[in-house]
C-alpha cells in the first residue's frame, strides 16, 4: 500500500453506524467548546469599533506594539541562534544527564512566568549571582531595560523552539546524512546542507511558536523589566495597565493579541494536521 493511500484513509473520518452516535459526548463536547469561545465573543461584542481605527493610532497603543513586535522579533532570532544547537545536541548525541538536561529545558514551560522573572533577578539583576559581577565591571545594569524585555522573553519562549526542532530532528530520515557522510561531508556541511533543509519546517514552526510566545509574554517582563512606557511595556503590560485606566484601550490591545494568534495558528494548521 502506498505511503500516499496510507495517509489518505488517516485523514478519514470515522463513520458512526446509524443510532449509535455518541450523544453522551456531545453534550460535554460542547459545553467545552462554548467555554473556551464564549470569552472571545465578549471581547468582541464589547469592543469599541467606532472608535477602533482611533484608539489603535493613539501614541501609547503604537509605542507598546512597536516594542512588542522588536522585542518577540529579537528573542526570536536569539532563540534561533541557542536553541536549534541545542535542540540538535538533545536529539542526536548521547552525553550524561541528557535526560535531566532535557527537563531542565522543558521547566519554563510548566513554572509560572513570574516565578522565572524572579528567578532571571536573583541571577542578572545588579546584586544577582552574575549580575553583580557585570555591574561592577562595565557599570551596566539589566534589569528593567529593553534589553531585559528581550532575555525575559527568550527565557519563556524558546524551549517551543527546542521541543520542535529536537521533534523534527528525531523523525527525519538520517540516511541522507549518512549518504553524505559517505561522499566525504563534514559534520558542519552536512548540518547547513542536508539537516537543516529536512528540518526546516520543523524550525519554521518552532519560530512562529516561540515568537508568538514572546509576544504574550507577561509575567516574567514585569518581575525582571517592569512596566515603563517607550522602554519595557509591551502590550500584555499595556493591556494590564489599560484595565485599569481604560478598559476599551485594553480591550482593542486585546484583539489585535487576539488577531495575531489566530493568525499564527491558521499558518501552523497544515502542519498540526499533517503531523503524525
Amino acid at each position: 500500500m502506498s505511503t500516499q493511500t496510507s495517509a489518505r484513509r488517516r485523514e478519514r473520518p470515522i463513520r458512526v453506524a446509524s443510532g449509535r452516535f455518541p450523544w453522551l459526548l456531545v453534550v460535554p463536547a460542547l459545553l467545552g467548546f462554548a467555554f473556551l469561545l464564549l470569552p472571545f465573543l465578549g471581547l468582541l461584542l464589547r469592543a469599541p469599533w467606532p472608535t477602533l481605527g482611533t484608539r489603535l493610532l493613539m501614541p501609547e497603543v503604537l509605542g507598546a506594539l512597536r516594542l512588542s513586535l522588536t522585542t518577540a522579533t529579537v528573542a526570536t532570532l536569539v532563540s534561533l541562534v541557542l536553541g536549534v544547537p541545542l535542540a540538535w545536541l538533545l536529539a542526536r548525541t548521547e552525553f550524561p544527564g541528557r535526560r535531566v538536561v532535557r527537563a531542565l529545558v522543558t521547566v519554563p514551560l510548566v513554572i509560572p512566568p513570574i516565578v522565572g522573572g524572579v528567578a532571571l533577578l536573583l541571577v542578572l539583576g545588579r546584586n544577582g549571582v552574575l549580575g553583580q559581577y557585570i555591574y561592577a565591571w562595565t557599570g551596566y545594569s539589566l534589569p528593567f531595560t529593553t534589553a531585559a524585555v528581550v532575555v525575559a522573553q527568550v527565557f519563556v519562549a524558546m524551549p517551543f523552539l527546542v521541543i520542535s526542532v529536537e521533534g523534527a530532528l528525531r523523525g527525519a530520515d538520517r540516511r541522507y546524512e549518512d549518504a553524505a557522510a559517505t561522499l566525504g561531508a563534514s559534520r558542519s556541511t552536512i548540518f547547513r546542507r542536508v539537516t537543516l533543509p529536512m528540518v526546516a519546517p520543523g524550525v519554521l514552526a518552532g519560530a512562529v511558536l516561540c515568537w508568538s510566545r514572546a509576544l504574550g509574554e507577561f509575567g516574567a517582563t514585569v518581575m525582571f523589566a517592569g512596566n515603563f512606557p517607550g522602554r519595557t511595556q509591551t502590550m500584555p503590560l499595556a493591556v494590564y495597565l489599560a484595565m485599569q485606566q481604560s478598559p476599551d484601550a485594553a480591550i482593542v490591545l486585546s484583539l489585535v493579541l487576539l488577531a495575531v494568534s489566530l493568525v499564527i495558528l491558521i499558518c501552523l494548521r497544515d502542519r498540526w494536521v499533517s503531523a503524525p
